[in-house]
């Protein structure tokens, strides 16, 4: 196996106990609040596995958390996550799963407010490396490593390659991408990880094209 720098062998800087059960799940959280695009009101957490077994005695909990209040793996404030949601008017609630997932280090997270909802799960998969294997009932695999772009769409002929024309013209280069449907012709969610980081124009002209109905960039 190769490694990129030393902290894919020690993890990241952190606060907490275990990179996979505390930083790891610090990112799930954050990635979360990315996607959802502000400080949610409320948060049905479940967790599974690992999770499940060890979360308050390694942190995964405040860790959570933590990251949907848009910390850092390095914030000092992820140990008192649980106050200050608390103080923010966030309200919480853990559950213990007893289902076999297929990651031991998996959580399910419901978040919303009176504007919406997302529901997204993720694995912890050591070092502090995650990845997103759902969201909103889309299957998908987003690492939250690399700045990403979600497309939601109608699944018609040309969204696809309008997006990959439009990211061509900004000279944005493509690392993964991945296409995801519930049924076919109806909403479909492009996956797109990048190596450069997104502009707020290309956002904005992506919106525009032919049944593009939402897009989403998480930065790295």
């Amino acid at each position: 196996m190769k490694y990129r720098s030393v902290f894919d062998i020690i993890g990241p800087v952190m606060i907490g106990p275990s990179s996979s059960h505390t930083a790891g799940a610090a990112r799930i959280g954050r990635v979360a609040r990315s996607l959802f695009g502000r400080e949610p009101k409320w948060a049905n957490i479940s967790l599974y596995g690992s999770f499940a077994e060890t979360y308050k005695g390694h942190g995964t909990d405040v860790a959570i958390i933590g990251g949907l209040l848009d910390f850092d793996t390095d914030d000092t404030r992820i140990i008192d996550a649980l106050k200050i949601a608390d103080e923010h008017g966030m309200k919480i609630r853990f559950i213990e799963e007893d289902a076999v997932p297929e990651h031991p280090n998996t959580a399910r997270i419901m978040i919303g407010d009176h504007n919406g909802e997302l529901e997204l799960v993720g694995i912890s998969i050591g070092g502090g490396k995650i990845e997103i294997t759902e969201l909103n009932g889309f299957k998908l695999k987003l690492s939250g490593n690399h700045p990403a772009i979600l497309v939601v769409h109608n699944d018609r002929f040309g969204a696809i390659a309008g997006v990959a024309n439009t990211l061509a013209k900004y000279e944005i280069n493509i690392g993964h991408m991945e296409v995801a449907r519930k049924e076919v012709g109806k909403m479909a969610l492009m996956t797109i990880e990048v190596d450069q980081n997104i502009d707020q124009h290309l956002i904005e002209e992506l919106e525009k094209l032919p049944n593009i109905l939402k897009v989403t960039k998480i930065v790295e």
